[in-house]
């Protein structure tokens, strides 16, 4: 008997049926139904809605933290924590004045809440389901970015945000501020980039942007942006970055050259990415655009009343 061969072959047999245990999962965009009470999980590779999930009322935005879907109820004060694998609500936690947007940890543990109304940045435990510190960044804070690394925030403080917030979260649930930035315009939106040098910053009053050097806080880069408010993701050193009131989302190098403009529905404002793909929902349109990583327009569907935000998740 060859042993080799033998040995190859039980080794084989003893991983099949792991192998055939796995499921496999869904990709599927969540979607926030504000007037609707509910998620809507659009199946991405069809377009079709999967499902529709329950939520509190008015779900705002949503971010993926680890296994975790965060969904901010602004206006009601409520966050809802929702496992992205079976697409149910594990804990609905209260005491929040107006919670707005949603950075994750790279830890896939620590979520970081910004409470536009009480003017702090709060730090969740999403297994747990419990706030485990809260740090005063400014009024009106809003849009948050965290670095690859998990030790830095970046906090725009209102729609029009004349100071960023900087926060220190290297222990995560003690979030601290270590000081403010004012921008060159009325800063809106704030991502930093994959490979951790740079941060943009999306203006709220200028048809432009602005990008820091992580290490240094200088601006590098004003590239012209359509209409603003501007919101931006990223995949790899390609950004991608929407104008809800142009309708378009316009795809840049990672030094903001311009590499192509797409049309979009008007009110297309947030914008995500994940596994090649890019959503941007439609505020007021209810639209769902599905778009793949050159920023080519897949799919266009309506899928509710009116969509504020979506995130990318893997379901069973």
């Amino acid at each position: 008997m060859d042993r080799r061969a033998f040995l190859l072959g039980a080794a084989a047999l003893a991983l099949a049926p792991r192998a055939l245990a796995g499921t496999p999962r869904r990709l599927l965009a969540l979607v926030t139904a504000d007037l609707e009470a509910r998620l809507v999980a659009v199946d991405l590779a069809s377009g079709r809605v999967h499902r529709y999930l329950p939520t509190e009322p008015k779900p705002r935005s949503i971010e993926t933290v680890g296994g975790t879907a965060v969904i901010a109820h602004s206006e009601v004060g409520l966050v809802t924590l929702v496992r992205a694998a079976t697409l149910t609500v594990t804990h609905v936690l209260h005491g929040f004045g107006e919670p707005r947007y949603t950075a994750g940890h790279p830890d896939g543990r620590h979520a970081f809440v910004t409470d536009a109304e009480r003017g702090e940045v709060v730090a969740v435990d999403v297994l747990r389901g419990r706030v485990v510190g809260r740090e005063h960044v400014g009024a009106r804070a809003r849009h948050v970015t965290i670095d690859p690394s998990g030790r830095r925030l970046w906090i725009a403080l209102g729609s029009k945000a004349e100071q960023i917030a900087i926060v220190d979260v290297t222990r995560p649930s003690r979030p601290r501020l270590v000081r403010l930035v004012r921008p060159p315009f009325l800063a809106h939106d704030v991502a930093w980039t994959p490979d951790g040098r740079t941060i943009w910053v999306s203006s709220g009053d200028k048809n432009e942007l602005a990008l820091y050097r992580a290490r240094t806080l200088d601006v590098v880069a004003r590239p012209p942006a359509d209409w603003p408010p501007q919101h931006v993701t990223f995949r790899g050193r390609r950004a991608y970055v929407t104008s809800g009131w142009n309708g378009s989302l316009r795809v840049y190098r990672s030094d903001g050259h311009s590499l192509r403009r797409t049309i979009v529905p008007v009110g297309s404002y947030n914008v995500q990415q994940a596994d090649g793909w890019v959503v941007t929902p439609g505020l007021g349109t209810g639209s769902l655009c599905i778009l793949d990583p050159r920023g080519r327009l897949l799919r266009r569907e309506r899928i509710a009343r009116s969509s504020h935000d979506a995130c990318i998740v893997h379901a069973g």
